[in-house]
């Protein structure tokens, strides 16, 4: 269970995720599109993707409350073969690899049960993996089923994307090229550049840049003075380039957005979910 006392603009990348909202609400921008969603509904994420966002109505009286699992293939793909073939959702192909929408009172009540067990944590090992599991078969067999889906299917489009999306970003700061991206998904360039913008609502370029100055933040929190070194780190050969790029996502040049995140850290037990 997370708590969130502010509404301030974030930046975060996400990973295969289900996320239910017990009170406020959050907006996200995926590239060119947004998605919304508030107490009572749920945000699945399928891939690593990076997102910005922020909390609705958020204030240390009214704080945003919600819940976060990581959606597994290892625990979704033993399910693919157990549930009923009338029980699949008639949702679309998946893509985009997020969604957003109500969490149906099933849902709710598998999620509040895995939520309760943080007060046992004694029963934690041995009912956790069965709500879990509840968890994936109401998710599997709701609107965003499609979606869930193909996290657990080995030969699905999402799991060729997501290749190249670890390629990248394990490679982030190396020149990037279509073809070997490609190669690495197992697609034609153009069906895979395709299936990349479906799922991540990015070009490949893009997500990569946003990658990179991610990263480059995090960077900068640890030492803001160097500034040009850092840009060089994550792949930027022109200073100028960086520093112009990294205040068009965040607002501020590097050494002043990262001076002031080093200010305003403390220490504390909150964590930020999607």
């Amino acid at each position: 269970m997370s708590k969130v006392e502010t509404s301030e603009q974030d930046h975060s990348l996400t990973e295969p995720l289900l996320v239910v909202l017990a009170q406020g609400g959050k907006r996200l921008l995926l590239g060119d599109e947004v998605y919304e969603y508030r107490a009572g509904e749920c945000l699945v994420v399928a891939a690593d993707l990076p997102v910005t966002g922020h909390f609705l109505g958020a204030s240390p009286k009214t704080p945003a409350l919600g819940i976060g699992l990581e959606l597994r293939p290892a625990a979704i793909a033993p399910l693919l073969l157990e549930v009923p073939a009338g029980r699949w959702s008639r949702g679309t192909t998946g893509l985009p690899a997020i969604g957003t929408g109500a969490a149906d009172l099933d849902l709710l009540d598998a999620v509040a049960r895995m939520t309760r067990l943080l007060d046992h944590p004694e029963d934690a090992a041995v009912l956790a993996p069965m709500i879990e599991r509840e968890i994936l078969y109401r998710l599997l067999t709701g609107p965003h089923g499609a979606m869930i889906r193909q996290i657990g299917l080995a030969d699905s489009g999402l799991a060729y994307v997501g290749r190249a999306i670890r390629w990248i970003r394990e490679n982030y700061a190396e020149p990037l090229r279509i073809e070997d991206l490609a190669r690495v998904a197992g697609m034609s360039p153009s069906a895979f550049h395709r299936h990349f913008r479906a799922v991540t609502a990015m070009s490949p370029l893009q997500y990569q840049k946003r990658i990179r100055l991610q990263e480059a933040r995090s960077l900068l929190i640890a030492d803001a003075g160097d500034v040009a070194g850092v840009g060089h780190l994550v792949g930027y050969d022109s200073p100028s380039q960086f520093s112009r790029e990294y205040r068009r996502l965040f607002g501020a040049p590097p050494g002043q957005d990262a001076s002031r995140l080093r200010a305003d850290a403390e220490p504390h037990d909150v964590r930020h979910l999607p």
